[in-house]
């Protein structure tokens, strides 16, 4: 439906309750299969050897930075993040193992028009094809939108299609790619756009939500049925 003012013109709908959201505090996050933790120094050891697993540094092509090679290289990855005052950092913690598999943020959060951003999402292999990642995107959704926000973004390179499909799968919306908006280790990046709204956010919750409960997903990350059979056939 579309809104006009006065001038018969066409303008967005009314939010007259509207009040700006909630800046994410440094809070534990809990799920079933992991814990986001704030990001510590405290991490680098067991981060530096969960990405140590991997056979290369093809995980970090399209990231900002280089896969650190050094304990004092993941310690100084670390302590960037967490002196960003842009960042809300987090280590995703593995429930069972008790340590720490990857990190991800919240990033540009604009607490006045209700937006926020999943960012900086890095991976250990201990992470991929298992219910892990899944499920720490879910609790930052969960909690994006408990603090009032209107939308969480996702933007990956346009050629980063594993993150794009990731966003999708989880029931992000992709809204456009930015050409040529950023430069990246010497190479051009055209950047994709993904979205979710908070009308959209609560048949996108229950999917999730019955998606990793018990009844489908077992105390190994089993899965009965796949993530999107719980969501609405189009």
């Amino acid at each position: 439906m579309i809104h006009h003012n006065q001038y018969g013109q066409p303008i967005g709908f009314a939010l007259p309750d509207w009040q700006p959201a909630t800046f994410p505090p440094a809070v534990i996050l809990t799920g079933r299969f992991c814990h986001l933790a704030p990001l510590q120094l405290s991490h680098a050891p067991a981060l530096f050897a969960a990405f140590s697993l991997a056979a290369d540094d093809r995980d970090w092509t399209w990231l900002g930075a280089s896969q650190p090679q050094s304990l004092a290289e993941m310690t100084d990855w670390i302590a960037n993040k967490i002196g960003d005052s842009g960042l809300v950092s987090y280590a995703v913690i593995d429930q069972v193992k008790q340590q720490a598999v990857g990190a991800v943020c919240f990033a540009n959060i604009e607490m006045q028009n209700g937006a926020i951003e999943i960012g900086h999402v890095t991976w250990s292999p201990l992470m991929q094809r298992n219910v892990l990642g899944s499920e720490a995107i879910y609790l930052l959704l969960q909690q994006a939108f408990a603090l009032g926000y209107r939308r969480v973004a996702w933007r990956c390179d346009s050629l980063n299609l594993a993150s794009r499909r990731a966003a999708e799968r989880i029931g992000f919306t992709f809204e456009g790619c930015f050409r040529q908006a950023m430069t990246r280790k010497q190479r051009n990046r055209d950047t994709d756009w993904l979205s979710i709204i908070d009308s959209e956010w609560p048949a996108i919750q229950q999917a999730l939500r019955e998606w990793l409960a018990a009844e489908n997903m077992d105390q190994h990350g089993r899965e009965t049925q796949k993530l999107r059979s719980f969501f609405p056939a189009d």
